[in-house]
């Protein structure tokens, strides 16, 4: 049906690369590129078949990114490179009239920040151009916003509260390492929390909010409260919302490393010189921390991700649980990778697949929950990712 272009070749690319091949009656042409080549061609090898045709791109040069696209012609750039380079690869598909997509929000590269703000700046040069940019087809954010969609469109008249929670039950062995990309990970995490409540943005200190949770498939966690990008556009489409919360669960031992490697400066942004040269500490921690990509066949355990919805129905209150459990052995079997990598790589091949069937369209810059949720939430289901619901009783003990 259609040719892709897969931008990036981390944990998250190659789950994507894997998944467009098992659907080659939508991607009948799957071209992967990275700065580094090797990387693309190691996943083409592992999918076989000359499923997968590898390029080298550097995403930070437009010119190169447009001279890439127009060789290869996609209908699709998925766009799973760093955060950072977004606006380089948005800017490429408005030049060569190519619709765009990815699974996080632009963060620049020397503030700690991320928001929608500039790719939705974006939306009248798509327009005019025809052109369609889906912002966010990950988990959380992506599938996390199809969830709210869903009960939204399907099951409240209007909601009230809105609590997601991410849980990550996965062992890797590991005295301290990040399931994702370590500079977006640890800047995420020692970044001030956020949530939204009558109208407002209420702040906190990092990881300062915290409370225990049972969650299925893992048991009790501690989840701490943080700011998380779909809150940014959920606030803004949810008819009714008056607080929405994100939480997430981290160990003991993982906190106390990153505590000690704050205090010592190593998650700093800044540049700082050493031996006659400016080095970034994050960007140094990060090459010498396990590569996420790496982690597949040492981790085991499940994910739980999900959102905990308050509201009425026909003038009654109601309150429901959506949630996916994800198991990090299984997912290695599949497709070399640990959950992390495969909770958002799946939901980005199902976005690019609503876009080149046509299942969601539209001319502009959207997030995720502004479709119809219920032909996404039925790929989750024979995809990889099976969901399920759960109807709350009003005693019952949820999230405080």
């Amino acid at each position: 049906m259609s040719t892709v272009l897969i931008i990036g070749a981390g944990g998250v690319g190659g789950v994507v690369a894997h998944k467009c091949a098992q659907n080659m009656d939508v991607f009948t042409k799957i071209a992967m590129a990275s700065r580094t080549l090797s990387k693309v061609q190691k996943i083409a090898e592992d999918i076989g078949g000359n499923k997968v045709e590898p390029f080298q791109v550097d995403a930070d040069n437009v010119p190169e990114l447009v001279a890439l696209i127009k060789k290869i012609q996609p209908a699709l750039v998925i766009n799973v490179a760093l955060p950072y380079q977004d606006l380089h690869i948005m800017d490429a598909c408005l030049e060569t009239g190519v619709h765009y997509m990815d699974t996080a929000n632009y963060e620049p590269l020397d503030v700690a920040k991320f928001e929608y703000k500039w790719q939705w700046d974006y939306q009248d040069r798509f327009k005019e151009k025809g052109l369609m940019a889906l912002l966010g087809s990950g988990f959380d954010p992506g599938v996390t916003n199809v969830f709210c969609a869903y009960a939204q469109q399907y099951h409240f008249d209007e909601i009230e509260t809105v609590d997601i929670l991410d849980a990550n039950g996965g062992d890797h062995g590991y005295p301290f390492a990040t399931n994702f990309n370590p500079e977006i990970n640890i800047r995420e995490v020692t970044a001030k929390g956020r949530y939204f409540e009558n109208g407002e943005w209420k702040e906190t200190d990092p990881l300062s909010v915290h409370q225990t949770f049972n969650f299925e498939g893992i048991g009790e966690r501690e989840m701490y409260l943080m700011y998380h990008e779909e809150m940014e556009s959920l606030s803004k489409n949810l008819k009714g919302i008056k607080r929405m919360r994100f939480f997430m669960t981290f160990s003991a031992n993982y906190l106390n490393h990153l505590k000690v490697l704050e205090n010592v400066g190593m998650t700093g942004i800044k540049p700082v010189m050493y031996e006659g040269r400016e080095i970034v500490p994050l960007q140094f921690l990060k090459a010498v921390l396990p590569d996420p990509a790496s982690l597949g066949p040492r981790t085991k355990g499940k994910t739980n991700i999900g959102c905990i919805f308050k509201g009425t129905k026909d003038g009654v209150e109601k309150r429901m649980y959506i949630y996916n459990m994800c198991d990090h052995e299984a997912c290695y079997k599949e497709v070399k990778s640990q959950a992390i990598s495969y909770t958002t790589g799946v939901p980005a091949m199902i976005g690019a697949k609503m876009i080149l069937t046509g299942t969601w369209k539209g001319t502009g810059v959207f997030n995720m929950e502004q479709f119809d949720a219920k032909p996404f939430m039925e790929e989750l289901n024979t995809c990889g990712l099976p969901w399920k619901l759960r109807e709350l009783q009003p005693d019952e003990a949820v999230v405080k």
